[in-house]
């Protein structure tokens, strides 16, 4: 049995689903949240030094690196583990990789972000003393041509989390995260087309309190609700008409587009490669112009029982290949 550590940002409980995979393979995992506030005190003093500092800058520096540093490198030397597996981890110093790499220890990082927009990820540094997976098979392909070898593996679907009973998403096109330009736009033009859609999220929501907490003066002009958790996300999904998928400026495929599926939902997706994991046509529905998004969304609205095989088909594909246990085997063959 292998002592693993893995070593992740909070982001939506994904640490835990990839160690929970590892358990199944029978694996002792430990899991440590580099990102996590552990006082009201710290949490106050971290949103005025760091947060608020970075959203007048423009900037992702939202957490002291050398406190999630520490923290990384206590983690390390109190557990001993076998191996460390690193999600994300672009806010180490050059320290932490020393530590996790002592003695010869394989230590992984695996990086469900663009490198170019993790800026504060040293490659140079991290390939000394750790071994890089992507999610990006653009990233993959370059850094490997750079003399850094890199394994790509997407991401995936917890088959474990819980998906609520009821979600309140019936009759509309949905969308649950965060407002990119992409997904304003998408929402927007299906909304001109007459297609009920409705979005999910503090940065969609009109309620005073998420408002403050965007810094936004003015509504959206799309209909909307708050933050939900994870599991009445998933039943979102699952119980609209059909759900949005907009990457934008991104070559790796969301969590969502293994979520959506898995659920059985009718994604309505921007990238034709999704044929790498799914068919389309047949398991989710793509769209390369806001025509063929609207002539989609319209069909399902109009006859959503001509695509209850679709969802099936996708159900049984994201379960048969696309779990975070199938990634977690790709993973252990790099220790």
């Amino acid at each position: 049995m292998t002592r693993l550590l893995v070593i992740t940002p909070g982001f939506h409980g994904y640490g835990e689903s990839i160690a929970d995979a590892f358990r199944r393979l029978d694996h002792e995992v430990t899991v440590h949240r580099y990102d996590a506030v552990p006082s009201t005190a710290i949490k106050v003093w971290n949103k005025a030094r760091y947060e608020t500092v970075a959203r007048v800058r423009g900037t992702d520096n939202h957490l002291s690196t050398q406190r999630a540093t520490r923290g990384a490198v206590q983690a390390v030397r109190g557990m001993r583990p076998d191996v460390v597996l690193v999600i994300r981890g672009d806010l180490f110093d050059p320290e932490f990789w020393q530590v996790a790499a002592a003695g010869g220890r394989p230590t992984i990082v695996w990086l469900y972000d663009e490198i170019r927009r993790t800026p504060r990820f040293d490659v140079g540094v991290v390939a000394q003393h750790a071994r890089l997976v992507s999610y990006s098979p653009h990233d993959s392909q370059e850094l490997s041509a750079q003399g850094f070898e890199t394994t790509y593996v997407p991401t995936a679907f917890d088959d474990l989390r819980p998906v609520a009973q009821h979600s309140g998403a019936e009759g509309v096109v949905s969308f649950v995260g965060a407002p990119l330009p992409g997904r304003v736009a998408a929402l927007r033009a299906l909304m001109d087309a007459g297609v009920p859609v409705r979005a999910w999220g503090r940065g969609w929501s009109d309620h005073p309190v998420d408002r403050a907490r965007t810094w936004r003066v003015r509504s959206r002009g799309i209909p909307n609700h708050r933050d939900v958790p994870g599991d009445v996300s998933l039943s979102i999904m699952r119980d609209s008409v059909s759900t949005l998928n907009v990457h934008g400026d991104q070559d790796g495929f969301t969590m969502r587009t293994f979520e959506s599926c898995a659920v059985g939902g009718v994604q309505l997706i921007d990238r034709p490669d999704v044929s790498e994991f799914y068919e389309p046509g047949s398991e989710v529905l793509v769209f390369t112009s806001d025509d063929e998004l609207i002539d989609h969304a319209r069909h399902v609205l109009a006859r959503p029982g001509d695509f209850d095989d679709l969802r099936r088909r996708a159900r049984d594909r994201t379960f048969a290949q696309h779990t975070f246990v199938h990634r977690a085997r790709a993973l252990e063959r790099l220790w």
